[in-house]
């Protein structure tokens, strides 16, 4: 089975947005539309940099994984890394903590769960990659509608690429995501729910800034279960076993098609709720 799923997305999200920077940069080409991000862009020229580096440095990473299935330890540097460039560029969680160390090691600490966590769950057709969607249609909702319009073409350019892989993922596979493509999935959103401002002068709710652990529930809470349970049991965490969230479905009687589906709908249930703290 192919493991083109991480090319796939990556392509669909640097194609429209190689697209998009020759028209703004396109002498005596002027379009309207194209004035937001732009103005997005040079505020963020050097972070974009370093995130694009940083995708593309996950999804490496996972090319090699699903080649050579790299040791635990040496995928987890190479994951680290990439998150520290991340934190580097100045992308950064601070909850409200006056301290750099702080911001840079819970930053880096999210990157590494969010992509683990897209990396657990792709354990059936369509799960990861439909969380994925899920998960970036609201992470880019919320910043159109604050007018954050960089952080939306992002999002919504990653729940395209997404989509797009979908119908070669699911219900029937002909390719799979690989680590690769659940490496990059994970590290994409977890870079997309530290982007926006969830927290202004203007809309001062402290609370808003939970709402991406609302969005990103289910992989965090199948993430945190299994690894207690691994542990619990005396087992490496890394180590795969049939107690995912989808296989405790199947084992109840659903079908693994329709496993999927109650998931995809818990997680939109879940992810609404997040619009509630805004």
């Amino acid at each position: 089975m192919a493991l083109a799923g991480g090319l796939a997305v990556m392509t669909g999200i640097l194609a429209p947005l190689c697209a998009a920077w020759v028209a703004m940069n396109a002498p005596g080409l002027h379009l309207s539309w194209l004035t937001s991000w732009h103005h997005g862009f040079s505020r963020r020229e050097t972070q974009m940099g370093m995130l694009f580096i940083g995708a593309a440095g996950m999804l490496f990473l996972g090319l090699l994984d699903d080649r050579f299935e790299l040791k635990p330890a040496t995928k987890f540097a190479g994951q680290a890394a990439m998150a520290f460039l991340v934190a580097f560029s100045g992308i950064r969680i601070t909850l409200f903590v006056p301290s750099l160390l702080f911001s840079y090691a819970i930053t880096i600490l999210w990157i590494l769960t969010v992509t683990n966590a897209f990396n657990f769950m792709d354990n059936m057709n369509g799960l990861c990659t439909g969380l994925g969607i899920i998960a970036a249609w609201f992470f880019a909702w919320n910043a159109a509608i604050n007018g954050q319009y960089l952080v939306a073409l992002l999002g919504f350019l990653s729940c395209g690429a997404l989509l797009g892989f979908l119908p070669w993922n699911f219900p029937k596979a002909s390719a799979f995501l690989g680590d690769a493509g659940s490496h990059l999935t994970g590290f994409w959103l977890a870079t997309l729910a530290i982007l926006p401002h969830f927290y202004t002068v203007s809309a001062p709710n402290r609370w808003a800034v939970i709402s991406p652990l609302l969005v990103l529930a289910l992989p965090l809470f199948d993430l945190c279960r299994v690894v207690c349970l691994r542990w619990s049991k005396g087992q490496p965490f890394y180590i795969g076993d049939n107690n995912h969230l989808s296989h405790r479905l199947v084992r109840l009687g659903l079908s693994r098609t329709t496993a999927v589906l109650v998931i995809w709908l818990m997680a939109a249930l879940v992810g609404s709720a997040a619009f509630l703290l805004l």
